[in-house]
């Protein structure tokens, strides 16, 4: 296939971009910046604001794979101005150039919009989804790691500590990026059912406790990992400090601070891939022992 690709200079879009390569893909990728040349890609240089860049994007493709997106913004009309907005333009460019095909990478975050800010605006860019008329999927990943993640680091950083500082008590589910990469390609594959609404995980039943992930976190990096669930007070005022001293660097902003104090982030078995499409090939001990190794030849750690 030809496919257009946003958000593909991003952690989750850059496996995107190896997978569909390696596998004889051609890719237009949108990006903010210049860009070394390589095979089998094609950048366009424009970002989720220009709309002149997003049908140049779409021009000539059989699907659109919208990655991009913010985690952290100042506001809720800064998440929605990107989340929702730049959703309601690049479908506007699918349509424009005829793709009929749109997969949409959302979060578990938007089954609770309640919760956040960023929540909201996923939750939001669904609707814009599925009302669009086009033929659509929508992906709502879990907690996502692999290498080149720079947003799970601070957790092997801890973990070669031998203490993992986590939210309040709870479970989560966890994706390999190359296994959600995978799924992405999948879905976007124009024979695949329209109207789907997955939510992907590593194939662990009921997910992971927090200290079943700070214990494997532990394995991988060859400690003995133990977790400390911070109270959600506390939680709240480490992010109120974070934004404080890193300001729009911080990690842990206060919007994030409330969905992770949230319980429940294990995906939904009623949003499985359907059977035969799609089924993740990563373990998490695996996948989590070879992140840990790739940051340490990177000297991220």
């Amino acid at each position: 296939m030809k496919l257009a690709v946003t958000g593909a200079t991003g952690f989750v879009g850059g496996r995107l971009l190896d997978c569909a390569t390696a596998g004889g893909h051609e890719v237009r990728a949108l990006t903010r910046r210049a860009m070394r040349p390589r095979v089998r890609v094609e950048w366009v240089e424009g970002s989720l604001e220009d709309r002149e860049a997003l049908d140049e994007l779409a021009a000539g493709t059989q699907a659109v794979i919208h990655v991009a997106g913010v985690l952290k913004a100042p506001s809720a009309a800064a998440f929605d101005e990107c989340n929702v907005g730049g959703t309601e333009r690049v479908i506007a460019a699918a349509k424009n150039a005829g793709v009929s095909r749109f997969v949409h990478v959302s979060s578990l975050a938007a089954r609770e919009p309640q919760l956040s800010m960023y929540g909201a605006s996923k939750a939001r860019s669904e609707a814009v989804v599925e009302a669009s008329g086009l033929s659509w999927a929508i992906v709502r990943p879990p907690a996502v790691y692999g290498p080149g993640d720079k947003e799970t680091l601070d957790l092997f950083r801890m973990a070669t500590l031998g203490l993992v500082l986590l939210p309040p008590k709870g479970r989560l589910s966890l994706i390999h990026a190359d296994d959600l990469a995978r799924l992405l390609l999948r879905l976007a594959d124009p024979s695949t059912p329209n109207g789907l609404l997955i939510e992907p995980d590593d194939g662990r039943a009921g997910g992971w406790s927090h200290r079943e992930f700070a214990v494997e976190l532990g394995r991988a990096v060859g400690r003995r990992g133990v977790a400390l669930s911070m109270p959600s007070g506390l939680l709240r005022a480490a992010a109120g400090i974070d934004q404080m001293v890193r300001r729009s660097g911080a990690k842990l902003t206060k919007d994030r601070a409330a969905y992770f104090c949230h319980p429940d982030w294990v995906a939904d078995p009623a949003g499985a891939a359907p059977p035969g499409l799609w089924s993740p090939e990563v373990s998490t001990p695996e996948g989590l022992a070879a992140t840990y190794q790739w940051y340490k030849h990177q000297q991220w750690l």
